[in-house]
């Protein structure tokens, strides 16, 4: 199954400081088609005005990833953590027992980043924090794993879920493969450019949503920055 998900599908909710849109059910956003896909709870897409951003709040037993897209994000933590996130690098909160915390753009320019949240193994567990820089140009032609709980990705941020988070840049015209299982969940986003999968095309923040396959080929149709997430 491959299911096309274009971006003005997806549920929004414009704050004035924060345009959000959701690919998943989420605060006001009620879809019941749209509750999860596998493991993967929350696919959030947000524009974070310069100097704005979520103050100090709670999470427990979720895996947090952000990805960011443009600008750079700040983030502070009642673990003592804290750190500053910038387009193409990506941080991990494995919100385990119970976390607070806040995640500022602090930049003079407006702030874009994918928010995903995965459900994971086991509920518990002392929360932690971790960001990494992942060059695009590491990426180039491949799909780099970003964050991950599956055996085999040391080098990757770590999560307490059976799921990884990857990466790739292509361009025009070049294809890559991702070997996956047929009880695994896919989901794919062009961060930039268009793609194409089978006879299915997405343009930039789409999503496509991807089960019962071996494999999945993906090719850019324009030069594209991918993210996909493989859950359970």
């Amino acid at each position: 199954m491959i299911e096309h998900r274009p971006f003005e599908s997806l549920g929004a909710a414009n704050h004035g400081w924060l345009d959000a849109h959701h690919h998943f059910s989420f605060a006001g956003y009620h879809d019941p088609a749209r509750m999860n896909w596998g493991a993967l709870r929350v696919w959030n897409d947000d524009r974070i005005a310069a100097g704005a951003g979520f103050p100090p709040h709670g999470h427990a037993d979720m895996e947090i990833i952000t990805y960011v897209r443009s600008g750079a994000i700040s983030h502070r933590d009642s673990m003592g953590n804290e750190g500053r996130t910038e387009a193409g690098d990506v941080q991990v909160m494995s919100a385990g027992t119970g976390i607070q915390h806040s995640e500022f753009n602090r930049e003079d320019e407006e702030t874009t980043i994918f928010q995903i949240w995965i459900v994971p193994e086991e509920r518990g567990g002392r929360p932690h924090w971790g960001a990494a820089p992942f060059p695009k140009d590491d990426r180039a032609g491949r799909f780099v794993t970003l964050a991950s709980g599956m055996e085999g990705d040391g080098d990757a941020l770590p999560i307490r879920a059976n799921a990884r988070v990857a990466g790739a840049s292509l361009a025009a015209g070049e294809s890559v493969t991702y070997e996956t299982g047929k009880d695994r969940h896919l989901y794919l986003v062009p961060a930039t450019g268009s793609i194409r999968i089978e006879d299915v095309e997405a343009k930039a923040r789409d999503g496509v949503a991807i089960t019962d396959r071996e494999s999945v080929t993906v090719t850019a149709l324009e030069d594209a920055e991918i993210v996909l997430v493989d859950a359970r």
